[in-house]
């Protein structure tokens, strides 16, 4: 990677940070002098007890009770307890700000705005959680959503988690089977869902599905139905329908005496969400998240990563199916203000989201790698067309971000600003690696291991390796950790998910790389290594060469078993009129030639119209292995486009001779 950053903070932006002061309140408290950013994460990762002790402390973390322990068993992984004896609620935390400044802001694709401020946010909170309670819902019980990414969605989770309730989530496009792969484990008692959302132009209807859900989940007691499409939905063939004003009044009859929030003080690990893997090999795991660890690892990641406080205007694209969705609500706790966009990020044109940025004045814009490298490749330079003064962040994730795709950022979108590749995921509800707003960026780098995160790539042997690539694991607890998978009482299928490699050491499942900087290199997911002569090579190596083509949208490697070993397999999706002709394929296999090594060099590469994909937007290598081997993909609804799994059925190109 470039031995020159693409951005330093200058000297008063630094001093101005959380960061800076963090470092000076955690010296205090250690009594000790941190000289820079290495010497505060070695602390961090060295002092656990101490260090998260003073994230509490400095982020202001309200509880009913303080823990008489901050950490018990520490050696144990899994099996650590932080903050033993404390109670909390995550709602509380979140509502702390009770005024007029605005807490959300809601855009749609149809040109809708909407905006609440934390005051109001309070009241519709505390109206909900009382309907909650008066139909029946208390801790421990699970309330769902099946919605669009709308201000009811963070209400219906605010209310839930005040009255000790779990929330669990999937994005209206997801089909029956898959919302009853998910739910169906989890058994809520109450459903959220809108009568509809828009896409592209269209409004979609949701009714038809949420029926079909309804009809096999039997644990659904009230279904809450929000208007969105329609002022007047039809749910008269819904069991146990009430529209969302309805339900929101139920809980008490006098308008003009509003109800106080009787936030609900639980344990640390009191269960919060229930989160799903991707599930394209099977059903869906159900991972289970505490409110207390969630709280803190976000307050984390917020105020000390990414600089987040009350002046700042916080964008994530994301649904409620995708674990950003719960990060992006989170800053609610550091009193930002949140915008909430539903539709697509193309429609009615690429600039959308830049001109929406413009207009609300976005600080901190988050979204995919996908789409930064899709908006280059549509030619879009937002620099040119929108005022971005405001803007001062931008995060990126879902995938390893491009090198190609910082030059554009720091080209196209804006030079004075900090652009945080960030990784971790729904494991953790949180990132292993990510931003700091006091380091410089360098080119295809995450610029650093977070705070209390003993992350470490370990070769094959187990062994830390620095400028090597490897396994990323994290090798001693933290507070984010999944308090278990549910229904698995004893912790057989957690345990096998991340400690089965590695005993008493996480692994993640990324193939990385630990630069000099200090930052992190991803090379992708490790069951999707190819492996080519017993060389391991990291898919997202070949897809910076390849996708930096102006011919390839995108493309998708796997490696295909081939007469005793295994042959490089690349599909790519090319631009509207554009053939894979003998030609362009030597311009692919020369460009990763000449830029990697022959090992990554493909013996056969194939044209498609589509690479499938996961409704949150990753590309599913696994799955096209799966198709390619001839193997049977068991769940297909996990995917926004299953129907793209069938251009990779029986290819003759691929065919063993």
């Amino acid at each position: 990677m470039s031995a020159e950053p693409l951005w330093t903070p200058d000297p008063e932006r630094i001093a101005g940070t959380r960061l800076a002061r963090f470092r000076v309140f955690a010296g205090e408290w250690a009594n000790q002098d941190f000289a820079d950013y290495d010497a505060l994460w070695q602390w961090s990762v060295d002092q656990p007890a101490a260090f998260w002790q003073a994230v509490w402390d400095f982020c202001e973390v309200h509880s009913s009770v303080p823990a008489t322990d901050v950490l018990l068993d520490g050696e144990s992984m899994p099996g650590a307890r932080w903050f033993d004896g404390a109670r909390l609620n995550f709602a509380e935390n979140l509502l702390r700000y009770r005024d007029e400044r605005v807490a959300l802001i809601f855009r749609g694709e149809d040109g809708r705005r909407e905006q609440i401020s934390y005051a109001e946010l309070y009241r519709t909170v505390a109206r909900l959680a009382a309907a909650l309670k008066a139909a029946g819902i208390g801790p421990g019980d699970r309330v769902a959503g099946f919605l669009p990414n709308r201000p009811e969605a963070v209400i219906a989770m605010l209310a839930a988690s005040s009255v000790g309730a779990v929330w669990s989530s999937c994005s209206p496009d997801f089909g029956i089977n898959g919302v009853l792969d998910r739910f169906g484990q989890i058994e809520p008692k109450v459903l959220f869902t809108a009568d509809g959302y828009y896409y592209a132009g269209k409004a979609l209807d949701s009714l038809a599905n949420i029926g079909g859900v309804i009809s096999q989940l039997p644990s659904v007691h009230t279904t809450v139905v929000v208007p969105f499409v329609s002022n007047t939905p039809d749910i008269s063939t819904l069991p146990g329908a009430v529209l969302w004003s309805d339900f929101l009044g139920s809980g008490h009859n006098d308008e003009q005496n509003e109800p106080d929030p009787s936030f609900c003080a639980l344990p640390f690990n009191h269960p919060l969400y229930v989160m799903y893997s991707s599930g394209t090999t099977g059903v869906p795991k159900c991972i289970v998240h505490g409110a207390g660890g969630t709280l803190l690892q976000h307050l984390k990641e917020h105020q000390l990563h990414t600089d987040i406080g009350r002046d700042d205007v916080v964008f994530y694209f994301t649904t409620c199916g995708w674990m950003m969705w719960n990060w992006l609500v989170s800053s609610l706790a550091s009193g930002a203000t949140i915008v909430l966009f539903d539709g697509s990020p193309f429609h009615p044109d690429p600039g959308v989201l830049w001109r929406m940025a413009e207009e609300e004045g976005v600080t901190v814009f988050g979204t995919s790698a996908k789409y930064l490298a899709a908006l280059e490749k549509a030619g879009q330079i937002p620099r040119e067309n929108y005022d971005l003064t405001a803007l001062k962040t931008v995060l990126s994730t879902g995938s390893p971000l491009l090198p190609e795709s910082f030059d554009y950022v720091y080209r196209d979108i804006k030079a004075e600003l900090q652009l945080s590749s960030i990784s971790g995921g729904t494991d953790i509800i949180s990132c292993f690696a990510l931003g700091c707003p006091v380091l410089p960026v360098y080119k295809g780098e995450l610029q650093c291991r977070g705070l209390g995160m003993a992350v470490e790539i370990w070769d094959e042997k187990g062994k830390p390796v620095v400028g090597e690539k490897g396994e990323l694991v994290c090798t001693r607890p933290f507070p984010s950790m999944p308090t278990g998978f549910w229904n698995d009482a004893e912790g057989n299928k957690y345990r096998a998910a991340y400690f089965e490699r590695f005993p008493y050491v996480w692994c993640h499942g990324d193939y990385a790389e630990l630069t000099e900087h200090g930052g992190l290199i991803i090379y992708g997911r490790s069951d999707a290594v190819l492996n080519p002569g017993g060389v391991r090579i990291g898919t997202a190596e070949i897809y910076r060469q390849v996708e930096k083509l102006g011919e390839v949208i995108e493309s998708l490697a796997i490696g295909q078993d081939w007469r005793g070993d295994v042959r490089v397999v690349l599909f790519v999706r090319l631009r509207d009129g554009v053939k894979l002709t003998d030609e362009l394929e030597q311009t692919i296999r020369t460009t990763i030639r000449n830029n990697t090594t022959p090992r990554h060099v493909p013996a056969k590469i194939v044209a498609v119209t589509d690479i499938p994909r996961t409704i949150s937007g990753k590309i599913v290598e696994l799955a096209v292995r799966h198709v390619v081997h001839g193997r049977e993909v068991k769940n297909t609804d996990a995917l926004a486009n299953p129907e793209a799994l069938d251009q990779f059925r029986e290819r003759p190109e691929l065919a063993c001779d």
